[in-house]
């Protein structure tokens, strides 16, 4: 007999936040946070999710009241929570005046963001407004947008137009300094559609930086099947996530208002720059590493590749060598144990991370990731050889051809554009220097010194495979 569709139990709260980008992220790391801060503390601080683009999470929660199963995956087996924070899911493409309208309505005074890097419209690799981006060209001159970007505009055009406080915009996205990212974005579009409105947005408005972690594998269709068999109803939508989590919050809104997040145990501090260093470097810099060149080895998966010893070896120097001198720790944090810890989620074997899902838009994650340690590194004359053959990978996997020849998914923004680089140059110090000229990625004081040492890693890509250049990068 066919499962119930999951519904809400509960009434729905008030809404304060919308959130742009409603995908698993932040449905199994802010909106758990929400709603255990409402519980614990009160407050109208109902969730508006908002997709930008496709209907999909329309559909799918919009018959289930906007509630979810969050399926939290620990070695010792898996625990289900009904998540009933979310009020509404509405989709930009399809309405983007109603939309704005829910961004200019007095309650909400938070608009949270997770779209990932490529949602910013932005140039990687110095943060700027790229404003030949499709999307922001249209949203110049077009007062119902399609970027997120654009929504947050515009709507603090209607806001301001009523006589409105700006609503905070906190973004939730895994890159360095996103406060000032998403501020400068702003700023910036603002400034080309109305400069009082920008004045206005750079006074009155806040943009609080934030740091994020999780680890949230895709969902995948027979997830829905063992999440029916644990709760005893259908869910659409369910998203499955590690027991670790952390968010690092400055506390800089306007007028103060925010949930109690503290209460369910977010920290709440006044520089978060220690903390998204340690995290995107240590974390997802070799998240990164890993995907590449596990991808390229044949492991499916994060917990595949380090049980793999060759790969355990290499990430633990990397921590060791690499990027932990070119950190400095957050106060109270031990960066050795926080790296001890990683590999320990890592490892975790019920979270099955795919390589090929870490390795999507690598363009956009490799500034932030793995070339700010190498910036650093080169300054100081330090050799980064493992960071240099995962970037090294990085060329490979994006060049669309494995090491069994069989072609490559790249999923990435200007995958077309370092498909034909690549496929354009003879040589394998070709396609390196090719690659090496996008200067969205690469600021060409930096390509220059990596030139060398990403040529000779990417030869012995070639010449060894994966497994072997990695097992030799240390050796």
């Amino acid at each position: 007999m066919p499962a119930d569709r999951l519904s809400r139990t509960a009434p729905a709260p008030k809404t304060g936040i919308v959130h742009l980008g409603l995908g698993a992220f932040f449905r199994a790391h802010g909106a758990i946070y929400t709603e255990e801060a409402v519980a614990h503390s009160g407050g109208d601080w109902g969730i508006i999710g908002v997709s930008l683009q496709s209907p999909t999470m329309h559909d799918a929660l919009t018959p289930q009241g906007g509630t979810y199963t969050a399926l939290e995956l620990a070695p010792e087996g898996a625990k289900p929570r009904h998540v009933q924070i979310v009020t509404e899911v509405l989709v930009a493409q399809d309405n983007p005046l109603a939309v704005l309208e829910k961004m200019a309505d007095p309650a909400i005074r938070i608009v949270s963001l997770t779209v990932t890097e490529k949602g910013y419209c932005h140039a990687p690799a110095t943060g700027a407004l790229n404003l030949a981006h499709p999307d922001i060209q249209h949203d110049l001159g077009n007062p119902l947008p399609r970027s997120a970007p654009g929504f947050l505009v515009r709507a603090l055009e209607l806001r301001r137009q009523r006589g409105l406080a700006p609503f905070t915009v906190l973004s939730c996205d895994n890159l360095p300094e996103n406060g000032r990212v998403v501020r400068g974005v702003v700023l910036a579009l603002a400034q080309q559609i109305d400069p009082a409105l920008a004045d206005w947005i750079a006074q009155q408005g806040r943009f609080p930086a934030t740091m994020v972690d999780r680890i949230v594998p895709a969902t995948k269709p027979e997830d829905l099947a063992t999440v029916a068999t644990l709760t005893g109803t259908h869910d659409a939508a369910p998203v499955l996530h590690e027991p670790f989590r952390q968010w690092v919050i400055e506390d800089d809104f306007v007028s103060g208002a925010r949930p109690d997040w503290a209460s369910a145990g977010a920290q709440m501090v006044r520089d978060v720059t220690p903390f998204e260093h340690m995290k995107l470097r240590m974390l997802n810099g070799t998240h990164s590493a890993l995907a590449y060149l596990g991808y390229l080895a044949g492991h499916e998966t994060i917990a595949d590749t380090v049980a793999d010893p060759v790969f355990a070896g290499f990430v633990r120097r990397l921590w060791q060598d690499e990027i932990i001198p070119a950190l400095t720790p957050p106060p109270g944090v031990s960066l050795a144990d926080y790296a001890t810890a990683l590999f320990g989620r890592y490892a975790n074997p019920a979270i099955r991370h795919r390589t090929w899902q870490i390795a999507m838009d690598g363009s956009q994650k490799l500034p932030q990731r793995i070339l700010g340690t190498l910036a650093e590194a080169q300054a100081t004359g330090r050799a980064c050889p493992g960071l240099m053959l995962a970037v090294a990978a990085w060329m490979r996997y994006v060049g669309g051809i494995d090491e069994t020849g069989a072609p490559i998914d790249v999923r990435d923004p200007l995958a077309d554009r370092l498909r034909a680089l690549s496929d354009g140059a003879d040589t394998p110090e070709g396609k390196v220097q090719a690659l090496l000229s996008v200067s969205e990625i690469f600021p060409p004081a930096l390509a220059v010194p990596l030139e060398a040492p990403l040529t000779s890693a990417y030869l012995a890509l070639l010449d060894k495979g994966a497994r072997a250049a990695t097992h030799e990068v240390f050796a």
